[in-house]
């Protein structure tokens, strides 16, 4: 490893040279209590930023070693880093002066989530933290006099600062991990207790905006009603009270704009941890549960949707269906199937999003059109059995039908924002009336050891095709599949478009960035035409929680990406039509 006087040395001797130069920069240099590394150098001022990345022995940075000793707080104190490391950089961020984006400093922005991302890690003996620079230019000309300003004035304030324990607000550290070590805590107890979700009274769950997540001002507080009302005592935080929802079938009903979809939405960020502030701290979801919903046109392959879809007039083999544009029902049929296969146990479903005629067909329109006629069995007609065969528990927002009150276990209504349980006042009511047709016969779970995922054949290239593991370029070089992401709905893959908009649960778009490199790698590597979706994924998620971003990115990881659920990597798998 060179010094940084090594560095020092080379930026003058490029300086007001041409812009290509400044790749003999790149390298490690030790600059006294922590390494910098200069890992791909952009080519062009105009072009996206140079990454670099310093390392910090932890004998240097002297953090207590229960901080990052356990997965959980180690992702909480790589966050909070990240978060630090952000702040620092904004007050120095295009202080250097230059064309194009010259002077940018930048790390992952962080939302309201806590994932595990590249930017920070933090591994037995180091903590690592990646980042983009703009160097500095003058038209195309270096400017190495601005650089040096950046990494040997902006960057030491920003590091040592940031990832140094005694130059850290320790409260506010201990804090930081504190509340992730109860979060997680707490989702432990769901599982002890059989419940799927629990809400703390206090909790502020609307958000600021359709465009922000943020909390809302002067919004009502969320107060559990008495009849679901529990008490838990946390690690740290001490008791804690607030509204549990057991397993089963659990209804949210109430008028417009009462709040029935913030709940549900609440609820479907409660598989992750977030910060403190945000106001759904301790809104915790089972981590597995999965938003539902159609999604008109998507793609399905293989997937045995006969417990929904069966009897088609065209003689379509429904066990194992295909089609690259679905229905509204067909789509979501879909997603249930799949997301059983994912080891999902617990849906959350909005009618608002639903098929109609997936969900529910009431008796009249079952005397108009004979059920001999009608290949789509309601998921009304399935739930109870997903959940006392399977497991698999539902959380259902309704508003236009009544007929399932029928499989409900739990009854809330949304009033002016606050839930009551009204359970035993609708059964009561469901007495006085006709109850409609709550099951079907047949029930049988999908077999998924059935679906193999063939090899992947890459598109024509120089005429030539290639199928997995990449292609030899010139020299014996590996050729990976050019990844390409637009923001957080969908990305690109040898020139597959992966459409993620209706897999709402993904909150960040490094975590789309980051399901393109396990795709990748998957088609490349993994899918060998024997393993199911089930064992490709397991492999994906092995590797990455055993070897980190290394085995998916090569020696050079990029600051970018944030670690997804392996429900999204199903998803991910699903809706690729290559």
């Amino acid at each position: 490893m060179k010094s940084s006087n090594d560095l020092r040395t080379a930026l003058r001797a490029i300086d007001h040279k041409s812009y290509p130069a400044y790749k003999s920069l790149a390298g490690s240099y030790q600059f006294g209590n922590y390494s910098l590394f200069i890992d791909h150098v952009q080519g062009d001022p105009f072009a996206s930023p140079s990454s670099l990345h310093v390392e910090v022995m932890h004998k240097a940075a002297v953090f207590p070693e229960e901080y990052y000793k356990e997965r959980c707080a180690r992702t909480a104190l790589s966050d909070f880093l990240t978060r630090r490391l952000a702040s620092c950089f904004e007050d120095y961020n295009f202080k250097a002066k230059g064309s194009g984006k010259s002077g940018l400093l930048s790390i992952s922005r962080c939302g309201q989530e806590v994932l595990e991302r590249s930017a920070c890690e933090i591994t037995d003996g180091k903590i690592i933290a990646r980042f983009h620079v703009g160097f500095p230019a003058f038209g195309r000309t270096i400017n190495a006099g601005e650089l040096e300003r950046i990494l040997f004035d902006f960057l030491p304030r920003c590091v040592e600062s940031s990832l140094f324990y005694r130059k850290l607000d320790g409260k506010k550290v201990e804090s930081a991990i504190f509340l992730a070590e109860d979060q997680e805590a707490l989702r432990n107890i769901l599982l002890e207790e059989r419940l799927v979700a629990f809400v703390a009274n206090g909790a502020v769950l609307p958000r600021k905006s359709g465009v922000s997540d943020l909390p809302l001002k002067d919004s009502v507080p969320f107060a559990a009603p008495a009849a679901m009302e529990r008490s838990f005592t946390l690690p740290h935080k001490g008791e804690i009270k607030g509204m549990a929802i057991p397993e089963g079938i659990t209804l949210i009903v109430g008028g417009g704009y009462h709040g029935k979809s913030t709940l549900l939405e609440a609820l479907q960020t409660g598989v992750y941890n977030h910060i403190a502030g945000d106001g759904r701290e301790y809104v915790i979801t089972d981590a597995t549960a999965v938003k539902l919903r159609a999604e008109d046109g998507r793609s399905i392959r293989n997937v045995d949707i006969s417990l929904f879809i069966n009897d088609l007039p065209n003689k379509k083999d429904t066990s194992d269906f295909s089609t690259p544009d679905a229905s509204g029902s067909t789509s979501q049929a879909a997603g249930v199937v799949e997301n059983m296969e994912a080891g999902s146990r617990l849906f959350l479903i909005d009618e608002d999003t639903s098929a109609t005629n997936f969900m529910v067909r009431d008796d009249f329109m079952q005397q108009v059109i004979s059920r001999e006629k009608e290949p789509i069995t309601p998921f009304l007609e399935r739930a109870r059995d997903l959940y006392e065969k399977e497991g698999i528990s539902t959380i259902l927002v309704a508003g236009s039908s009544g007929a399932f009150f029928y499989i409900a276990d739990k009854i809330l209504q949304m009033d002016c924002y606050r839930p009551v349980d009204i359970t035993d006042y609708v059964k009561g009511l469901c007495e006085e009336h006709s109850a409609p047709r709550t099951s079907a016969p047949g029930f049988m779970a999908p077999d998924y050891k059935k679906r193999a995922l063939p090899p992947y054949r890459r598109s024509r290239q120089n005429g030539r095709e290639a199928y997995g593991r990449g292609r030899q370029g010139a020299g014996g070089r590996h050729e990976h599949m050019k990844a390409k992401t637009f923001g957080r709905d969908s990305f690109s893959l040898d020139k597959e478009t992966v459409d993620l908009r209706y897999v709402e649960q993904i909150a960040d778009s490094e975590q789309t960035a980051a399901l393109a490199h396990l795709l990748r790698y998957g088609l490349e590597e993994a899918i060998d035409g024997k393993r199911t979706i089930q064992q490709v994924v397991a492999v994906l998620f092995d590797l990455l929680d055993k070897k980190g971003w290394e085995p998916f990115c090569g020696s050079y990881i990029p600051c970018g990406l944030a670690k997804p659920r392996r429900q999204e990597m199903f998803a991910c798998l699903n809706r690729f039509r290559g």
